[in-house]
């Protein structure tokens, strides 16, 4: 049976998955949360490799947002049998997150990070980045419940800047077969980056007027699109 890994991305944590989780679980499908350090993009997808490399059988992973970027290098596991991205960055190989958005205009995003120092055994102070909470809930979680939103924003997992200048050393989609959604009316991503990043990598994607978590305001759509994946990599 394939398992299926979900992984969050930056500003969220696991509990972003809460409702994909409880649709892929009714179903009897086997499903993993890890928590992704967000500390770098190598070291992160180095230790969502060794998640994935402790799963006995093939692997279905899905990455939302900065998680589309891990899931394209850990997804160079030899277990791994499909991506999905989920209003995710479809990295191409020597690529960073800087560079992928930095062929498009700017987001709302952009105008709403907020910057703060945390330590580095050893070494100089490294920068997290996180988003304003008063401006979290519209940029981030627009037709997610307003009373989540709040709850969202105060417990954001920021990411450290130094993800975003890390290029990927492979692009797992050139070798996996790929599925995506463009969540068409996102504030965090600029949904061209989406569409351009996917297109690019021959990804079958389908569009969903959401805001950036998708998967908490359209659950049922996401799950549909992993059970699809599913079938189609079991055949």
């Amino acid at each position: 049976m394939t398992t299926v890994v979900l992984v969050h991305g930056a500003f969220a944590d696991a509990a972003s998955f809460s409702d994909v989780v409880s649709e892929l679980l009714a179903d009897g499908i086997e499903v993993r949360v890890p928590a992704v350090p967000n500390r770098s993009l190598l070291g992160d997808a180095a230790y969502i490799s060794s998640v994935i490399r402790q799963i006995e059988g093939p692997v279905l992973l899905v990455g939302h947002s900065y998680g589309g970027a891990v899931i394209t290098v850990a997804g160079a596991e030899e277990n791994v049998a499909g991506l999905v991205y989920l209003a995710g960055y479809a990295l191409e190989e020597g690529e960073s997150l800087g560079q992928l958005q930095g062929g498009f205009p700017d987001s709302d995003l952009a105008a709403a990070l907020v910057y703060t120092k945390f330590p580095i055994p050893g070494a100089e102070d490294g920068t997290d980045v996180s988003v304003d909470v008063e401006k979290f809930p519209a940029i981030f979680a627009a037709d997610v419940d307003p009373a989540r939103g709040r709850v969202l924003a105060v417990s954001q997992r920021p990411l450290a800047a130094a993800a975003f200048a890390e290029a990927a050393p492979v692009a797992a989609w050139k070798t996996k077969p790929a599925w995506g959604i463009v969540s068409s009316s996102d504030h965090t991503i600029n949904p061209d980056v989406e569409r351009f990043g996917y297109q690019r990598a021959g990804i079958k994607a389908v569009e969903i007027n959401s805001s950036h978590l998708v998967m908490l305001s359209h659950p049922r759509e996401v799950a549909g699109l992993i059970r699809q994946a599913l079938a189609e990599i079991e055949r």
